[in-house]
């Protein structure tokens, strides 16, 4: 499957208030054309030195922060920063969709994300095909 440019996932998702963006990386762009779009966007990434240069990258509205969706997803309570009404991620590996899906669910959000393209997604989803490619959605 093919993933959509940044442009159109963002667009996609601008209809939300704030979002939790798992394994930004060095890619803010989704999270920037959020942030643009009004958005409140909480950006994590499980590397330190990828969220310190991110973290330089990225506009104000973007909030990037060292954390693990597997241990976020784990947490008894989590800081406010992560009451969010849609989780989504970029290139997502099937070995994260259950913990990501596990967050959304512990706060009330919507999750979205793409693949790498060969992994089929590996939870329950509904496919949103967009012009560039397809998004997997996990309503609450």
């Amino acid at each position: 499957m093919t993933v959509p440019p940044d442009r159109e996932l963002a667009d996609r998702l601008a209809g939300y208030d704030s979002l939790l963006e798992v394994g930004v990386g060095r890619r803010p762009g989704v999270a920037a054309a959020l942030a643009d779009a009004g958005c409140r966007v909480v950006a994590v990434d499980v590397d330190p030195e990828v969220v310190a240069e991110t973290r330089a990258e990225t506009p104000t509205g973007v909030t990037v922060v060292h954390a693990d969706v597997v241990s976020l997803a784990d947490r008894r309570q989590l800081p406010p920063e992560y009451d969010v009404d849609a989780v989504y991620a970029r290139n997502l590996p099937a070995e994260l969709q259950r913990p990501s899906r596990q967050l959304a669910r512990r706060v009330g959000a919507d999750l979205s994300f793409t693949t790498l393209g060969f992994e089929a997604p590996v939870i329950p989803v509904d496919r949103d095909h967009l012009e560039g490619g397809v998004v997997y959605v996990v309503r609450q």
